[in-house]
């Protein structure tokens, strides 16, 4: 099993299969996936709000960040930092 301790030994792949193989026989040093993730300030610097909204845009909302792999709460603070940024920008 060979150990893949820097991201430049991944090669590119030609194929999934190609990848699939070269996968088969290689694994991620945990110190590389350490370094990859990112440190979460979140738990840290963020602060509880009681937001209250229509049931059915609820609904909407819930349903399309599932049909995107993604926690609600999460999308809606995605919508909101971008929607201030495009204001922040255009002042």
């Amino acid at each position: 099993m060979t150990v893949v301790s820097h991201w430049e030994e991944v090669p590119l792949f030609d194929s999934e299969e190609a990848e699939a193989a070269f996968w088969a026989e290689a694994q991620v040093d945990l110190r590389l996936m350490d370094s990859a993730v990112a440190p979460s300030t979140e738990g840290a610097e963020s602060v509880t709000i009681t937001l209250r909204m229509d049931p059915r845009m609820l609904s909407k909302i819930k349903r399309m960040a599932r049909s995107r792999y993604l926690n609600y709460q999460s999308m809606i603070k995605q919508w909101l930092s971008e929607r201030l940024e495009h204001e922040v920008r255009e002042r």
